[in-house]
């Protein structure tokens, strides 16, 4: 009979449909009680137009709608509701007025943490207005809302000051998110070590609270022990409470510390898991991560095609080092398809990000023609103003961008002049300008000087300067004659693996120059320029098995070099195949036990 005449009072009377309403909402009766709420609220109470507001942001008991919670909330904010006009402030800070398409969890995300922010855009003119009014009556809320305003709104109604005093006032009324608040402020510019430990107190507060961006900063602050005893292990279950409430950069760490065994035991694929989570979240570093994991291969197996999708993924976020790694994939072809132009766009977006050996790689691209004139041109450019700054490498590759045409007209002329600034201090330059001076290419013909700057670029280790200065020495086209250097050059370029000078050694060790003749040694050096696809290499030592030049006569292995050199369109080694005796047949191949 009781709860009859409740529910009977309730329809004549606002007050009791408003505690009516209240009591089912604690049962999880929300159908039934948003009825009474909105009676309640259409009579002009306050505190139920605020339920009213809740429940169309919570979608409990009514469809979501952000616009019919802003008009309750409003009429109760408007009588001085200060729980409405802290909520009212949310509410414009997160964008919902006017955006009904958004998710209504995107109001209890905390403000200023490391989860994804939705996608509407704040009003911070009405969030201030209903902050300050909520903070002015006392609430912690209001006050925590209001600091962050102040502290993280825009630029030109900052006041960091006042920012760091409300949130003070939040945290000290036992606001989570004023302690966290007041956390990120003690943290900003150059803390002292008080503040470290006033902010990792304030921290273990909002963490105990449930926020997640507090476990988050509380696993970066024990992870490099800033205010607290630095410990690897409490920083992963931190950075695990977070990660599990879907903060990225939480998860992002994880990762990482399960993959190196970092604080916790090494557990490479739930780290994997977590940095794909983070990635998929929107993390480019995980993404990079991640593609990395399965480029290089290890504990997992490598996948390229795998590891080009999560490459791609960061590159299109901005990652440069992901994006030159892409550029590395198309143009070898591994994981995706080959592709030197989409290679180079790649590089370009890496080398405008900064990444300097993406520039490197797409100059490389360029010389070869392999790009396109938007990337010539930007690469010449890139070069052009670094080198008008006195950047030497880059003079180098100017000066090749204008012997070549490379985005520019070429003009050996201006070609030579940026050479020779850069061949004071750059290997290549120096190669490039005693090249230019030998062939008198945009300067006066001067071999002398040529063979000069040509010795130093071989000197500094450069293979091909040492193979043009062996060669000069042989034919005297510096001005002098001096095969022993000669042959010097030509095996320290040998022992660096240049297949010429392999075949110039065995050469100049066969006869015809000014060093001893020794064919024995040349025998090997052709075989071994042979062996790397040299085909006069493998004519000379077809000759030299055929006629025993070297002490041994072998047809059947000479036939086989000679046809190799034949088949590289060698055809001097025509003559000495036709000159063969006939080929002797195989012998029998012995059978198990047989004595030789």
């Amino acid at each position: 009979m009781a709860n009859f005449l409740t529910r009977l009072a309730s329809w004549w009377s606002p007050r009791a449909g408003l505690r009516l309403a209240l009591e089912l909402g604690e049962g999880g009766r929300w159908d039934r009680a948003f009825p009474l709420l909105a009676r309640a609220a259409a009579a002009g109470l306050a505190d139920a137009q605020y339920r009213v507001g809740r429940c169309y942001l919570e979608g409990s008991g009514v469809p979501f709608s952000a616009t019919e919670a802003t008009r309750w909330l409003k009429e109760a904010a408007a009588q001085g509701f200060v729980a409405a006009q802290a909520l009212l402030a949310t509410v414009y800070l997160r964008g919902l007025a006017l955006e009904d398409g958004i998710a209504a969890e995107t109001l209890t995300r905390p403000l200023g943490g490391h989860a994804a922010e939705g996608h509407a855009t704040p009003d911070f003119t009405q969030a201030r207005l209903w902050a300050e009014r909520a903070a002015a009556a006392g609430s912690a809320d209001g006050q925590a809302l209001l600091a962050y305003i102040l502290t993280s709104g825009p630029e030109e109604g900052r006041d960091l000051e006042a920012g760091h005093e409300w949130y003070r006032r939040a945290a000290a009324a036992g606001s989570p998110q004023g302690r966290l608040g007041l956390a990120l402020a003690l943290l900003r510019g150059t803390p002292s070590e008080a503040d470290f430990r006033e902010a990792a107190e304030q921290l273990a507060a909002a963490a105990a609270a449930g926020l997640p961006g507090a476990h988050y900063l509380l696993g970066e602050m024990h992870d490099r022990g800033d205010g607290v005893v630095r410990d690897p292990a409490k920083a992963v279950a931190f950075y695990r409470a977070a990660a599990e409430k879907g903060v990225r950069p939480a998860q992002a760490r994880l990762g990482l510390a399960l993959l190196e065994g970092r604080g916790v035991a090494k557990a490479v694929q739930e780290g994997e898991s977590w940095l794909r989570r983070a990635a998929l979240a929107g993390d480019a570093e995980a993404a990079a991560v991640v593609g990395d994991l399965y480029a290089r291969g290890g504990e997992l197996p490598p996948n390229y095609a795998e590891a080009a999708l999560w490459f791609r993924r960061a590159a299109e976020a901005g990652h440069r080092t992901a994006a030159r790694m892409l550029g590395l994939m198309h143009l070898t072809g591994a994981g995706t398809a080959r592709d030197p132009q989409e290679a180079a766009r790649w590089f370009r977006h890496s080398a405008e990000a900064g990444d300097t050996q993406s520039k490197a790689e797409l100059a490389t691209l360029v010389r070869q023609g392999a790009a396109g004139p938007e990337e010539s041109l930007l690469t010449r450019e890139w070069f052009e103003e670094a080198a008008l700054a006195g950047d030497l490498v880059a003079a180098f590759n100017f000066g090749v961008c204008l012997a070549e045409g490379v985005g520019i007209e070429r003009d050996d002329r201006l070609a030579a002049q940026w050479m020779r600034r850069a061949a004071d201090g750059v290997a290549n330059a120096q190669y490039w300008y005693g090249r230019m001076l030998i062939e008198g290419r945009g300067v006066d013909p001067n071999p002398g000087e040529g063979a000069t700057w040509l010795t130093r670029a071989a000197e500094a280790g450069m293979v091909e300067a040492q193979v043009a200065l062996a060669e000069l020495l042989v034919g005297g086209g510096a001005g002098r004659q001096d095969h022993p250097a000669a042959l010097a050059w030509f095996r320290r370029a040998a022992e660096h693996g240049h297949v010429g000078a392999m075949f110039a050694i065995g050469a100049m060790l066969g006869g015809g120059h000014d060093v001893p003749m020794d064919r024995t040694e040349a025998a090997l050096w052709y075989r071994r320029a042979a062996e790397r696809g040299h085909g006069h290499a493998q004519m000379m030592l077809g000759r030299y098995l055929a006629r025993g030049l070297a002490g041994r006569r072998d047809a059947r292995e000479a036939r086989h070099w000679l046809e190799r050199a034949v088949a590289q369109g060698i055809t001097d080694a025509t003559d000495d195949l036709n000159h063969l005796p006939p080929a002797e047949a195989e012998p029998a191949p012995r059978r198990a036990g047989q004595s030789a």
